[in-house]
């Protein structure tokens, strides 16, 4: 809550800084933005992307590992992965869905200034066909975010199946992800500076209207997570876990405040997998499998800022998605929700991944950085509410068959 109330501050502070320049005095604004909010903005923005490709690599190939061998997780591991990849899909189709439907990013504003052209898409056929990289290195080197996932799934696929023959590299690996996450809290320690650079710059060149977009699009982003909350996940807990929707939320109430302060799904693990034992009577068996996994692979909050983000930052700059781009949103989004660690803003890497797929200036993270960090919380809150339900929903399919004396437990001590 510490760095929340400083992001806060720094938004609020950047907000109040921007419009007074921008309207009192406007020449002033130019020469700090020019030597001090931009480069502020830029160097956050920097450090961001800095991570990205070694993120992306450290994290998906841990979080296949952590299925385990194919053969012993047997039929919950793949209720458990189904339930993630079909949620995380229908999050990303409201979060589209919603963006179009209210239009955030058309409000006639040029934040870079100058008119930006999106390349030609690949037809979906060369999209699907490239996946698989040829040379990996060079798929780094160039950020080809969808063959960089893919050499990932590779990689971790093969650490599960060939087990402890490998268990130096799945360590050096597991300490590379560390690194990693190290570095994002790091960062994170300058967002409550690069947020003040990045609003003060935004609002200042963009006045009032800038501020209405960024308000329009955290409201379409919260209606979008609480739409996805009450009647996915509500309806999946009535018909799949044969439980009230009213108990399910309001027993697991404890552990969304958790995860709301904390912003990250993986510290409130433990609380999250307490009160969904002792609050929604998920055994233990199954909530010591599934809820882990989900702290791993299931980020439907996030899903939904990326798919509302892409679309808002293409309005803001007058960019037509194609209906290929679109399904590369939803392909990417759900691909990157299985390596999106459950740290706080690492989400925001995940989104210059996905705007770099589709072409999209990953500047545009600037539009929306000084406000993530309260969506952020929204998220992270939604996330592990999706996990509880997962539980919930496998542990009433088990009952007809028993539910089994041992499950394999997933691998967390990458994950912080």
């Amino acid at each position: 809550m510490k760095l929340t109330a400083k992001i806060l501050i720094g938004l609020g502070l950047g907000a109040v800084v921007g419009l007074a320049l921008h309207f009192l005095a406007p020449d002033l604004f130019d020469t700090l933005d020019a030597y001090f909010f931009g480069p502020l903005g830029t160097i956050f923005l920097n450090l961001i992307k800095m991570l990205v490709v070694p993120i992306v690599f450290f994290s998906i190939t841990l979080g296949v590992a952590a299925l385990g061998d194919p053969k012993k997780l047997g039929r919950i591991g793949t209720k458990t992965v189904a339930f993630f990849l079909a949620t995380t899909t229908i999050a990303l189709i409201i979060a589209i869905g919603f963006a179009y439907l209210f239009e955030p990013g058309n409000t006639g504003i040029d934040p870079s200034g100058a008119e930006y052209e999106s390349e030609e898409a690949p037809s979906v056929v060369e999209t699907f066909t490239s996946i698989i990289p040829t040379n990996p290195l060079q798929s780094m080197v160039e950020g080809n975010m969808l063959q960089i996932i893919a050499f990932s799934i590779f990689i971790g696929f093969a650490l599960t199946m060939l087990g402890k023959k490998v268990e130096a590299v799945t360590r050096v690996i597991e300490q590379g992800n560390e690194i990693m996450m190290f570095l994002v809290n790091l960062i994170m320690r300058f967002a409550p500076y690069g947020a003040f650079g990045l609003l003060a710059s935004a609002i200042g060149q963009m006045g009032l209207d800038g501020a209405m977009a960024m308000a329009a699009y955290m409201l379409v982003v919260l209606l979008a997570l609480f739409i996805h909350a009450f009647v996915v996940y509500g309806s999946a807990v009535f018909f799949l876990g044969k439980m009230n929707p009213l108990r399910f939320f309001k027993g697991f109430f404890p552990a969304a405040t958790v995860g709301f302060s904390t912003s990250s799904s993986s510290s409130t693990l433990p609380v999250s997998m307490k009160v969904a034992q002792e609050n929604l009577g998920v055994p233990k068996s199954i909530s010591g499998f599934v809820q882990p996994l989900g702290a791993t692979i299931n980020m439907d909050g996030t899903a939904i800022m990326q798919g509302v983000a892409t679309v808002f930052i293409a309005q803001v700059y007058g960019t037509d998605l194609s209906f290929t781009q679109l399904i590369m949103v939803v392909v990417t989004a759900v691909l990157a929700s299985i390596g999106t660690a459950g740290v706080p803003g690492v989400g925001l890497i995940m989104l210059a991944m996905v705007l770099n797929q589709v072409s999209l200036p990953v500047e545009g993270i600037a539009l929306i950085i000084g406000i993530d960090r309260l969506l952020d919380m929204t998220r992270t809150a939604i996330n592990i509410t999706g996990d509880a339900a997962c539980a919930v929903c496998v542990a009433e399919s088990e009952k007809k068959h028993g539910l089994p004396e041992e499950v394999p437990e997933t691998d967390i001590s990458h994950v912080k």
